[in-house]
């Protein structure tokens, strides 16, 4: 089912459709995108298109800059570490030792 959500921009009202579990998140992300082209307008003294194509351009270089690894990283892949395989591994060794520990009949 979609719904539809009232979001606000720079003063200028839009209504968007959405699924109902992304509403909270499409309206933080109005939010950040509100605070975010302010910022940029004071800064700036942008307004119009090229304030949203600033805006944009911004955030889509923060977001690059988020998947990238720090430039302190190491430079081989094999260097570095893969946390949600290690989230992966150390779950299956908790749940390995969940059973074990509850097969025993008397620890002591």
């Amino acid at each position: 089912m979609t719904m539809t959500l009232d979001i606000k921009i720079q003063g200028r009202e839009y209504r968007v459709a959405c699924a109902p579990a992304e509403m909270d998140s499409l309206q933080a992300a109005a939010e950040l995108l509100n605070a975010r082209m302010g910022e940029i307008a004071k800064a700036t003294k942008s307004t119009g298109e090229r304030l949203a194509v600033m805006t944009a351009l911004n955030l889509a270089h923060e977001l690059n800059a988020a998947h990238q690894p720090p430039t302190d990283a190491p430079a081989s892949a094999e260097k570095a570490i893969d946390t949600e395989a290690a989230r992966r591994k150390i779950r299956a060794i908790e749940a390995r030792l969940d059973e074990a520990l509850a097969s025993q009949d008397k620890l002591f």
